[in-house]
């Protein structure tokens, strides 16, 4: 008798949200605000349409949730079907021909290895798959496991055929991770389907990767959160006013496991096999592309605050924001009075 009242009350609690979100999304549709959300790339992602029809975004929505799939379906390092797992599987052994995503996205990487260096490099993938770190099974290995892997570490190593679209692997046990960059190209890419779709206005939140088009609901440029490093999930420390543009975070409390009171997050060093150790909590790049974003928002955290911020300069169409461990703001001089302090217990340092 109590299981079946227990199950009552589950239909009717699964009811009332049904009956709430109905209401909730007529009231968005009202005022042209569609959302759509799926999970794949291994995260919670959203798309929200803004001033569009119905009948817009009926079509746009689903079409977006099988560009992110595709890359999901090609790009997962945890799908044993993917592309990828197909390129690592035959690592040592022969080159895998792939689609064009997956081509793009590796030659990328290696650019980005070429001008940033050891602190980007997708060959990473036998250390992230040993630390697991963002999974349940994340554990920090011994340190004889991760200093034989290291050898397997160096993205020279990768072989691209741009004729037949093929990558190969000269090692075995070899393994490309693609996490530090694939949600990047696939923001990118939904990107430029909406501005093909005639999309003008728009929020794309790959798990935390945001790219706003054109203007929110009030007409006005976005106000894009910046998140305290420290804590997660907390309320933004900062924010900053702009349209057009990426806004990629990489910090410690994004992911992270604890062992004997010690954080590591999963920023891991391609030269030493563990977590990056510097005075950074974060770094942010606003960019005009994600893709840029998304790799540089990592590689320039492992460079640290002065070497970092220096490249960051150095490189075109590239702003960012570096948050220190004793609190304070780094930005580059564009930035300068573009961002608003909004937690006292932070300052601008520069």
């Amino acid at each position: 008798m109590k299981n079946k009242k227990n199950k009552l009350f589950l239909i009717l609690v699964i009811i009332a949200i049904i009956i709430v979100s109905v209401i909730y999304f007529a009231k968005m549709n009202k005022k042209g605000v569609h959302t759509g959300t799926n999970y794949y790339l291994d995260t919670v992602n959203q798309i929200t349409l803004i001033n569009v029809t119905d009948s817009k975004a009926k079509k746009v929505l689903p079409e977006v949730d099988n560009i992110i799939l595709g890359i999901h379906n090609a790009m997962s390092m945890q799908l044993p079907t993917s592309e990828l797992s197909k390129i690592n599987q035959n690592a040592g052994i022969k080159p895998v021909k792939v689609s064009a995503d997956t081509f793009n996205v590796v030659k990328k990487s290696i650019y980005y290895s070429n001008i940033i260096g050891n602190t980007f490099d997708i060959t990473v993938g036998p250390l992230s798959s040993m630390w697991n770190i963002g999974n349940d099974k994340a554990n920090v290995p011994n340190k004889s496991n991760i200093e034989n892997v290291l050898p397997l570490i160096n993205y020279k190593d990768i072989v691209l055929d741009d004729k037949n679209k093929t990558v190969f692997l000269k090692k075995k046990n070899m393994k490309i991770d693609l996490g530090g960059i694939a949600k990047g190209y696939c923001a990118d890419k939904v990107y430029q389907y909406l501005k093909d779709n005639d999309i003008e206005n728009a929020i794309i939140n790959l798990g935390g990767n945001i790219f706003v088009m054109g203007k929110n609901s009030k007409n006005k440029e976005f106000v894009v959160g910046i998140q305290d490093p420290t804590i997660k999930d907390s309320d933004p420390m900062a924010s900053i006013q702009t349209t057009n543009m990426s806004i990629v975070t990489s910090g410690v409390y994004e992911r992270f496991i604890e062992k004997d009171g010690k954080l590591y997050h999963h920023m891991l060093n391609p030269k030493t096999g563990y977590p990056f150790d510097n005075n950074l909590n974060s770094v942010t790049i606003i960019s005009s592309k994600s893709i840029d974003g998304d790799a540089l928002s990592t590689s320039l955290f492992g460079l640290g605050l002065e070497l970092g911020l220096k490249k960051a300069e150095e490189l075109k169409n590239i702003n960012a924001i570096f948050i220190t461990k004793d609190s304070k703001v780094y930005t580059t001089k564009a930035l300068k009075n573009k961002i608003t302090i909004l937690n006292d217990k932070y300052s601008l340092a520069n």
